[in-house]
């Protein structure tokens, strides 16, 4: 499958071990040296209208992705 880095955008990001939703990816990081993408982003959720900050962005490794779908990514990742 080809897909754009503009078509990772926006997908869900399910964890396979215990089907928790994280959340939706909002960027990519990419190894520069070598081109290839490193991990993907989703950015920390804003806490009470936004007055109060945000929470940690998700930083989930590329090697962690188990399978790119449609309209959902699913990983592999302890911290859910």
């Amino acid at each position: 499958m080809i897909c754009k880095v503009n078509d990772l955008r926006d997908k869900q990001v399910v964890c396979v071990k215990n089907g928790a939703v994280i959340g939706t990816v909002s960027d990519v990081e990419f190894n520069t040296e070598d081109g290839k993408l490193s991990s993907i982003i989703i950015y920390g959720k804003h806490t009470f209208l936004g007055l109060f900050g945000k929470e940690n962005d998700i930083i989930i490794p590329w090697s962690d992705i188990e399978v790119i779908g449609n309209e959902t990514i699913l990983v592999k990742t302890e911290n859910f």
